[in-house]
Order: C-alpha cells, then structure tokens, then sequence
C-alpha cells in the first residue's frame, strides 16, 4: 500500500501518513505557465495498490483536474489498483434536475473519475446518499457523525439538547446524531428563492430554553445556518451550537458566523481552513484523518470497513 497526495489538502493528507505510518509517494505535482496541470510520480509503484487523497474543494476545477490526472498517471505507472480518497466530494450539490436544462454536475463527475482509472472511492458525508449509485466501482461513504457525537458528550454535558435539521432535506442526518445522543429531533422549515440563499417559514418541534445543535454536511456562504441559527433563538433556544463536515465557508461566511448568533461552529478538516478561521473564536476544527486512514487500513486489509458507520 502507497499513499499519493494532491495539493488540495496536505496537511490532512500528512495527518492520515502518519496515523498510517505509511510515507507519502513522491511526486511532483505543478502547473505549466498557462494553467495546464503536471503530474509526475517519482518513485516505482508497478504493483502497487495506491491511495490518493484529494479533495475537490475550492478552487474546484483545479483540483477536479488534478484529482483525474493523477488517476490516469498512477494508472499509466502500472499501480496494481487505484483508490480514490476524496474527503470532499465538490459538484455533489448538482444532483439531479430540479429546473429544465440544467447539468447533473455529480453524475459526470462520476463517470470522469471511473473513466480516469479509479477503482473505488472513498468519501466522507456525500451531499445525498444517491451518488453512490451514480458510480459503477464500488464507493464508501464514511460519516462524521460519530465523531461530531464524541465531542458533544465530551463538550456539552448538558441533559437538555436537542438536534435540528437545518432544513427537511437534513432531517436523516440530524436524526442519526440524535439517536448517538438519544436526544429529539426538531427542523426547520425553510424555502430558497435563489441559489445561495433562504429563508426560514417554520420551526417543527418545542426548542424553547433548549441547547440546540444543528447539524449539517456542507456549510458554504453561511445563510442558511445564520438563518436557522437566528430564528432558533428569536423562538427562546438557549444556545446554538452548529455541527457540519463540510467547511467550504466562501465569501464572508466566517465573518458571517463570527457576528451570528452561534455560540460554537465545529467543522472537519476534509477541506483545509486553517488559514480562514485561525482568527474565529467561535470556529473550531476537528480531524477525520483517524476515520478515513482507519478505512484505508481496512480496505488495504480487505476487511470489513462498515464498522466504522456505527
């Protein structure tokens, strides 16, 4: 087993290296003075069963492409077979057709990954679980939940909790992480008028004197757990405190939760924010290396990677 990184998060990368302790391949990975990405694989891996990690966060594109050719380079270096490690999986939010002539940006993004060479995927929290299926090879989706469990018993030892779905499309996720903490399950209600954008109808459940948490997989510009933030408290929830996986965080979100009314946001490290929220008090990461280098092990091992869902 040999372990390849992209550039999209090496610190993570370096973490599951080490909790592996399996060295990272050498390899050399730049751009050509007009963009066109170079990869090149420094060592012998004829035979090798590779794990490359990269995620497909911003900016996007870039590590979309680099992600594709660095398949194609292991493949075309005789690896025995190709792992995909992508602890962010960008495009996934494109789904399905929710308007007339739209993409389906996930499917494609499949189909370019299988076609690339890979032979499995790994991921963390896919926006929907249907994606899998959108794969011909098979695909493990890990999730956060447990660790997002740990640290509330750990943090907030508190008998009064209570998890909200930030909307009705994150009531299996919120109810998931309520049945961890055996607390209720409250939502909210909310419409989108516009992408990047929503407002808050409804709260479905008594959050009244209760420390809420919500829980999400991707928070991005921040609107809509500000939002949700906002009208819990405005409906009497003592405190607010946001679990989500996925920190794309863009524009002036951290700006934007630093001034909400949010007591805590916990994000993972499957994208590299360290230099965006270093200043923010109220943000703090957790990593998956252990969850994801776990899996690789198990994968490696060829045996049972399931476990790790509970």
């Amino acid at each position: 087993m040999k372990i390849l990184t992209g550039n999209s998060n090496k610190h993570l990368s370096q973490k599951i290296s080490k909790f592996l302790k399996n060295r990272l391949v050498n390899s050399n990975i730049r751009k050509f003075a007009d963009g066109e990405i170079y990869i090149e694989i420094n060592e012998n891996i004829r035979g090798n069963s590779i794990f490359l990690i990269q995620s497909v966060s911003s900016p996007a594109n870039d590590n979309l492409m680099e992600l594709l050719l660095s398949i194609d380079a292991l493949k075309r270096s005789s690896a025995k077979n190709i792992t995909a490690v992508i602890p962010y999986f960008g495009y996934a939010r494109q789904d399905r057709k929710v308007v007339p002539r739209t993409s389906i940006s996930a499917k494609l993004v499949s189909n370019l990954i299988a076609k690339a060479g890979a032979d499995r995927v790994v991921t963390v929290d896919l926006h929907s679980g249907q994606i899998q299926g959108f794969f011909d090879i098979p695909v493990d989706n890990l999730f956060a939940t447990p660790i997002f469990a740990r640290h509330i018993k750990k943090k907030l030892k508190k008998n009064n909790i209570i998890c909200v779905a930030p909307d009705v499309g994150g009531t299996a996720r919120a109810r998931a992480l309520g049945k961890l903490l055996n607390v209720d399950l409250a939502i909210v209600d909310k419409r989108r008028p516009a992408p990047g954008k929503s407002e808050v109808m409804n709260v479905i459940g008594n959050v009244k004197n209760k420390t809420c948490i919500l829980v999400d997989d991707i928070i991005d510009s921040g609107g809509t757990i500000v939002n949700a933030a906002s009208e819990l408290k405005k409906r009497g929830a003592k405190d607010v405190h946001v679990y989500v996986t996925h920190g794309v965080l863009s524009g002036n979100a951290v700006e934007k939760i630093k001034k909400s009314s949010i007591k805590n946001l916990v994000v993972t490290d499957t994208i590299d924010n360290s230099m965006k929220v270093k200043k923010a008090k109220n943000i703090e990461v957790l990593t998956i290396s252990n969850l994801v280098g776990e899996a690789i092990k198990r994968i490696s091992n060829s045996t049972s990677v399931s476990d790790l869902f509970k």
